[in-house]
């Protein structure tokens, strides 16, 4: 999976990343067959994450306006016992979160031990959203990227495996996914007049993301570029990268209590 990882200290410039690279696959039916392997696989890790109860996982999704977050979570993890898998979403902070450090409320979401956290929206949106919207000067975000190194590495020297995940769609595959919403009735309740006003900064959007990407991609906590044009791909991915990692944890289910075999239910 060497292929959409970003190492640490590159600069990244989403240019020369392309949102429709074919190299895991030649054709959708490839995918789709591959990737229900991989979600069948992802269900065995979990379970056995899940008994161990020693590792605990956080994934990180990022993305532009449509950029796939929620299709990534049913597609990808349909397989999983929801026993063990959280999903957090990071909204505007409320009163109270505002009151603390910006990543206060962040913490609180982290995975115990045998489970995996999904986050829909991160800690990031505080050096995106807020530097795009000038939410905060320069001087205070900019400080970020380093507390959410360090934030990330007390994680990772704490037992969690961390896997951020930027899903990268071209501007021309957001109008599509947009016009699809004013198309389809089922689908008006996902749109909104913001998005579009959000579309118009499409390039600072950019900018703040190829800041995120550069400063904080480290060997504990990887960011991945997925090309997520093409929504089965994006999947195929997303999930080669989860079960590749979730392997190399080499877990084990703990030992089954003495002279089980001696046992007679009557």
């Amino acid at each position: 999976m060497d292929l959409y990882h970003v190492p640490p200290s590159t600069t990244v410039r989403l240019t020369e990343w392309d949102p429709r690279d074919p190299k895991l696959a030649e054709s959708r039916g490839e995918a789709k067959e591959r990737l229900r392997e991989l979600t069948k696989r992802l269900g065995e890790l979990q379970e056995l994450l899940y008994a161990e109860d020693r590792h605990q996982v956080l994934i990180v999704l990022q993305a532009m306006d449509t950029g796939g977050k929620d299709g990534t979570i049913r597609h990808v993890f349909k397989a999983v016992d929801p026993q063990g898998v959280k999903v957090a979403s990071f909204k505007t902070p409320t009163d109270e979160e505002l009151d603390h450090d910006y990543l206060w409320r962040v913490h609180e979401h982290t995975p115990a031990s045998g489970e995996i956290t999904i986050f829909n929206r991160s800690h990031y949106e505080d050096v995106l959203v807020v530097r795009v919207h000038n939410l905060a000067p320069e001087e205070v975000w900019s400080r970020r990227y380093d507390h959410i190194n360090d934030f990330e590495r007390l994680l990772a020297e704490e037992g969690t495996t961390i896997l951020k995940f930027f899903l990268h769609i071209s501007a021309e595959e957001q109008a599509t996914r947009l016009r699809a919403r004013l198309e389809k009735p089922t689908k008006h309740w996902k749109f909104s007049s913001a998005d579009l006003a959000e579309r118009e900064r499409w390039n600072d959007y950019t900018a703040a993301y190829e800041a995120a990407l550069s400063k904080t991609s480290t060997e504990y906590a990887p960011w991945y570029i997925v090309p997520a044009d093409r929504k089965w791909y994006r999947n195929l991915v997303v999930a080669s990268v989860i079960v590749d990692a979730l392997e190399k944890l080499d877990m084990a289910y703990p030992p089954p209590e003495e002279e089980l075999g001696e046992i007679v239910i009557r």
